[in-house]
């Protein structure tokens, strides 16, 4: 039977821990499911559902830290101190799996074992709102090199994944090592990446392998846009020491610090759209970008947004009806890197809550 260590980190979810496990152990055939909770010093009694859960089913275990040890290191002392099936999953305790979701990824790497992780969608889902339908028949896989996946990467500045979706080949993990608790925002994308540069990627096509939890106690939707794309750059910049000289690394720094600068401006264009900015925090990020891209003033998108500011949010309300929204210039300036094929674009646009294959 093909085997699977499912790491649950959880701190203060306990109340979404049975829907997480229940996802991971009731709907997955064709694998043999270990699950490991670990609660982090939760203060809301998760500790109490945990063991509870453990006490009921021989597949599940729990550990309690009597103090707070941080996410980074209860990721670690999963994935590296008790994981040992062939694969291994890293799972926040607010997402779910879909059924079948490890079944589908392990067939994809037991077809190709030079393929470090596979993943698929991931469908978002807001916290009061019930869990979307979810397409469960696979169209195929599609398996690129480490490299070429890694060029993507570094083309979109990030990597798109949420985590739920990806099924990693352990003895890869173990080589890769732990996520790196400098980065505590970012460490999973850097961790991709540090997957990719060991191993080729797959990917599930055609349907959804998990379901990704978006509420306001995301840490994504706490975190300073500024700082966020400052530990990008730092992600990317510590890639390109990992890799040494197997790559081009100054073609591949321009890249991603022209599309970090690019992403700037547009979370400023996006931001003034909504909004929801001040002029300083507009002027940080416009900073930001002629950090990463001293010519950025020269980019579209800086013109736009130079001319939104000028014309003041009253016109620009005015005009909304004739102005293309920053989203869809994204879509646009982005759809050569996130889509494989005009059928893909067409599903994006038809069925926006889920992720491309280019773009995840």
């Amino acid at each position: 039977m093909r085997s699977v260590s499912v790491v649950i980190p959880c701190y203060r979810y306990g109340h979404y821990l049975e829907q997480a496990v229940a996802s991971v152990l009731d709907a997955q055939p064709g694998v043999d499911v270990r699950v490991l909770i670990i609660d982090d010093a939760s203060p809301d009694g998760s500790d109490e559902v945990a063991l509870d859960l453990a006490a009921r089913d021989p597949r599940i275990e729990a550990v309690v830290h009597p103090t707070n040890h941080g996410h980074i290191a209860t990721y670690n002392e999963g994935l590296l101190g008790w994981a040992d099936s062939t694969y291994t999953v890293l799972m926040s305790a607010d997402d779910l799996l879909t059924p079948g979701a490890l079944g589908r990824a392990v067939d994809l790497l037991e077809a190709h074992p030079n393929v470090g992780f596979a993943y698929g969608y991931a469908v978002r889902f807001r916290d009061d709102e019930p869990l979307p339908p979810v397409r469960t028949q696979a169209r195929g896989w599609s398996v690129w090199q480490g490299s070429d996946w890694l060029e993507r990467r570094f083309r979109l500045a990030r990597s798109g994944i949420s985590s739920p979706e990806v099924v990693v080949r352990t003895e890869v993990q173990r080589r890769a090592g732990g996520y790196d608790a400098k980065l505590p925002h970012l460490a999973d994308t850097q961790m991709w990446m540090r997957l990719a540069s060991l191993a080729d990627v797959g990917y599930v096509r055609g349907v959804d392998q998990a379901w990704y939890r978006q509420h306001t106690s995301n840490m994504s939707l706490s975190f300073d846009e500024v700082a966020e794309l400052r530990q990008a750059r730092e992600v990317f910049d510590s890639i390109l020491t990992h890799l040494g000289g197997d790559v081009d690394a100054r073609r591949l720094a321009r890249l991603v610090r022209h599309k970090l600068a690019w992403e700037a401006l547009f979370v400023a264009t996006r931001a003034h759209d909504d909004g929801r900015a001040s002029d300083a925090q507009l002027d940080a990020l416009v900073e930001f970008a002629l950090e990463c891209w001293p010519q950025a003033r020269r980019m579209p998108i800086h013109h736009a947004l130079r001319l939104r500011r000028a014309l003041g949010p009253r016109v620009m309300s005015a005009l909304a009806p004739v102005v293309p929204p920053a989203r869809g210039v994204r879509f646009l300036a982005e759809s050569r890197d996130r889509y494989d094929s005009p059928w893909e674009v067409a599903e994006a646009l038809v069925r926006p809550g889920r992720q491309s294959v280019r773009f995840a």
